[in-house]
């Protein structure tokens, strides 16, 4: 079975595409093996995240449309044009049975060129809660649509559409947090706040964590992913810690394969809510305090309020920061309270989505 999939800008959108296409090569078995292909841009993540995973990957051009000036639109729609016909070369001479896009301006090429072609019926993921522009056109376009949450449902065609849950790794349902904290050198007694801004980092974030780090250390270790752009002012600010504290601080540009180990060693996270705090959170249980981007289209506040209205996380807005520091350490020393969010967190996790997307792609393929 030939299979493109495609989605791209952020780890939100590539990584549950890798976990469809590892549980659709499970799906189909030595008897009818998965020829993959990735379509994505070289701007994003995706080029990386893919090559790690070990797929052959073609890239297409593609822009950013929303937010942009007159001639940032100008020259993305230039791009898109351009990508439209890379992505319809690329499915011409892989001749694909189905096609997965799962997100982001990267896979609007894809998703129109497939249009092109009666041959690849075009599947869209929508990890979101609530879609942005590219994924109700794309959801136009498609066979059938999934999605994480019935709340997505009164956004989208609900008869082609189908609630599947977020795709999430297989390393999230094997880490425990015995292991993983054996595995990042944490001692397991202490308490342990994760706090990141997602593949890219979150400025705003990182700047809480520079103003207040002596206070957050003598509360907890931290694990921080702050993005490599502010890693090296981080840096220094570690190097100028107090020895007692410098070794509470673990100060990451980014982790891709012990992610899942950092969320399963952590007793609370400090984070943003794009997409992958749909699944992620859940599959490890963990408590959070989720801090909404409030800008490209303010989906990341629909994510958070679903992860909230479940008990889940507590939700803090981007310009209330400064004053962040008295409930990191209330939640620290509230055990009974994080555990309810655990178990509430647990209660929304679907370890069955990869391979309910999986199996969407089988069916159109027939």
């Amino acid at each position: 079975m030939k299979v493109i999939f495609s989605g791209g800008g952020t780890g939100g959108h590539v990584y549950p595409a890798l976990a469809v296409a590892t549980a659709l090569a499970q799906e189909l078995g030595d008897s009818e093996p998965l020829d993959a292909l990735y379509v994505g841009t070289t701007t994003g993540i995706e080029k990386d995240l893919v090559d790690r995973a070990g797929l052959p990957f073609r890239a297409v051009a593609a822009g950013a449309i929303r937010g942009r000036s007159p001639w940032g639109l100008a020259a993305s729609l230039v791009k898109l044009t351009r990508g439209v016909a890379q992505a319809r070369r690329a499915i011409a001479q892989f001749q694909p049975h189905a096609i997965l896009t799962t997100g982001g301006y990267a896979s609007v090429p894809t998703a129109l060129a497939a249009r092109t072609s009666s041959r690849s019926p075009l599947v869209v993921y929508l990890p979101d809660v609530r879609p942005g522009w590219a994924l109700r056109l794309m959801a136009r376009l498609s066979r059938r649509v999934a999605v994480s949450t019935d709340r997505s449902l009164s956004y989208l065609p609900i008869a082609k559409t189908v609630v599947t849950g977020y795709p999430v790794r297989a390393a999230f349902s094997q880490v425990t947090k015995t292991e993983a904290r054996r595995r990042l050198a944490i001692d397991p007694q202490d308490r342990l706040l994760l706090i990141t801004g997602a593949t890219h980092g979150a400025r705003s974030l990182n700047r809480m964590v520079a103003d207040h780090l002596p206070q957050l250390l003598e509360l907890c270790q931290i694990i921080h992913l702050s993005g490599h752009r502010d890693e090296p002012r981080l840096n220094r600010w570690r190097r100028d810690l107090p020895d007692r504290l410098r070794p509470r601080y673990h100060l990451y540009g980014y982790l891709h394969e012990d992610f899942p180990w950092a969320m399963a060693a952590a007793d609370l996270a400090l984070m943003r809510a794009g997409a992958s705090v749909m699944g992620e959170l859940p599959a490890v249980g963990l408590p959070a305090i989720l801090v909404p981007y409030p800008y490209a289209g303010g989906h990341q506040v629909f994510n958070a309020r679903f992860l909230a209205d479940a008990g889940a996380a507590i939700v803090v807005e981007d310009n209330k920061l400064n004053g962040l520091l008295p409930l990191v350490g209330e939640l620290l020393a509230d055990e009974p309270r994080r555990a309810a969010m655990t178990e509430a967190a647990r209660r929304l996790a679907r370890p069955d989505a990869a391979t309910n997307i999986a199996r969407l792609l089988m069916e159109v393929a027939k």
